[in-house]
């Protein structure tokens, strides 16, 4: 039986999803796998790593700040990055939704990958560089911003790596499937565990089992439970309605 999680290498300006969206590419001219569905987003005009499967738990676990999968991506910016704009990466940058969280940031060489059709502008008075930037966070288009914060707009955005996932072995353009870690499958399983005992223990009782829980002589809500008392002949103060 086939995996439920699919490793796929996301070429540039192709959506996020298997739906039409006017004349731009989607998942459909790549994957063939009926019933999955991308774990999270990945822009239109970024590259790079995308999970997609089939279970809704794992979707959610993937995709979810609050479980904290670390999301490392490649960047090529515009200037060669200082390392007092690095620090301030991985101190937190102000955006205009708030301040990011600590990043790992750390300048790289440029990366052996794939050309980009087409290929990042050049400007020959204006040198690039690359940065390795690792965040926990799912801030709108974050990178982008967090790069153009501190003086270094970026002109091309890899996604490199998912949690223990990575883009090794995978060229642009195709998918994999692959094994869930066992630690995934662990949050996965308590995810559900936790789920299901909401489900089976309501915070709220039903009326009618608030009504045989009082006693007779106290006070009762409108309801079910009312229509099962005797006829008292002592007036009875009722709540009001909130």
């Amino acid at each position: 039986m086939p995996s439920n999680l699919i490793l796929f290498n996301k070429p540039f300006r192709v959506l996020s999803q298997f739906s039409a969206e006017g004349d731009k590419a989607t998942l459909a001219k790549y994957i063939d796998a009926p019933d999955f569905y991308p774990a999270g987003r990945l822009d239109f005009d970024s590259e790079g790593l995308l999970l997609l499967t089939n279970q809704g738990a794992l979707q959610h676990i993937i995709a979810s700040p609050d479980f904290k999968m670390p999301k490392t991506y490649w960047v090529q910016v515009e200037g060669d990055i200082s390392d007092e704009a690095l620090e301030k990466l991985r101190r937190g940058v102000e955006l205009k939704d708030g301040l990011t969280k600590p990043a790992q940031a750390e300048r790289m060489a440029e990366p052996a990958i794939w050309d980009r059709t087409p290929p990042v502008r050049y400007r020959e008075a204006i040198p690039t560089s690359w940065l390795s930037l690792q965040i926990r966070e799912g801030k709108n288009r974050q990178v982008r911003r967090m790069t153009a914060a501190v003086g270094f707009p970026t002109l091309r955005l890899i996604r490199y790596a998912i949690g223990p996932y990575t883009l090794e072995n995978t060229g642009i353009g195709q998918w994999n499937y692959i094994e869930p870690t066992d630690h995934l499958l662990k949050e996965v399983n308590q995810f559900e565990e936790q789920r299901n005992r909401k489900a089976a223990s309501p915070n709220r009782r039903r009326p009618s089992e608030k009504g045989q829980q009082r006693s007779q002589g106290n006070k009762v809500s409108h309801g079910e439970g009312m229509a099962r008392r005797k006829p008292s002949t002592k007036p009875t103060s009722r709540p009001r309605r909130k």
